[in-house]
C-alpha cells in the first residue's frame, strides 16, 4: 500500500510538471511588470551636469588665467591666443555647454571637477558665456 501511495504521488508530481511545462511551450518565460509603484528614475546622460549655482563673470575672469584656460584657448575678453583647444570667441557655446566642457572634459580638454569649486566652475563659466556673447569686457 505504501509503494502504491508513493507510485500515485510520483505520477501526480511529473504529470503535473509535464502540463506545466506544456502549459509554456516548454519555454522559460519571465513575469512582466504592469505596475510601477513608486518612482522610475528618469536620470540620463544628459542631466549629469549638476545644477551651479549662479555664476560671476567678474570672479571668472582671474579663474580663467589660474585654471590654464587662457593657455590654451583664444577669447579676446581675456586677451589670449591660444590654439591648442577652439577659438572661444568663434565657437561662442551656451552656457550648459561650457559648464558640462569644464566640469567632463572632453576633446583634449581635462576635466576641472574635483580640481574647481562648483561656485568656481559656475564663475569661469559665466565670464566665458558672457565675453563670447558680447556681454564681456576688453582685455585688461
Amino acid at each position: 500500500m505504501r509503494r502504491a501511495l508513493l507510485l500515485a504521488i510520483s505520477v501526480l508530481l511529473v504529470g503535473g510538471a509535464a502540463t506545466m511545462l506544456a502549459g509554456c511551450g516548454g519555454k522559460t518565460v519571465s513575469p512582466t511588470a504592469e505596475t510601477v509603484v513608486g518612482e522610475l528614475n528618469t536620470t540620463t546622460a544628459a542631466s549629469t551636469t549638476p545644477q551651479l549655482p549662479g555664476g560671476d563673470a567678474d570672479a571668472g575672469k582671474p579663474i580663467f588665467t589660474s585654471a590654464g584656460c587662457n593657455g590654451c584657448h583664444t577669447m579676446q575678453a581675456a586677451g589670449s591666443t591660444g590654439t591648442v583647444g577652439p577659438n572661444l570667441d568663434d565657437l561662442a557655446p551656451e552656457l550648459e555647454a561650457i559648464q558640462s566642457q569644464v566640469i567632463h572634459g572632453g576633446g583634449g580638454m581635462p576635466p576641472y571637477e574635483g580640481q574647481l569649486s562648483d561656485k568656481e566652475i559656475a564663475d569661469v563659466s559665466q565670464y566665458v558665456y558672457e565675453s563670447t556673447h558680447g556681454e564681456g569686457s576688453s582685455p585688461s
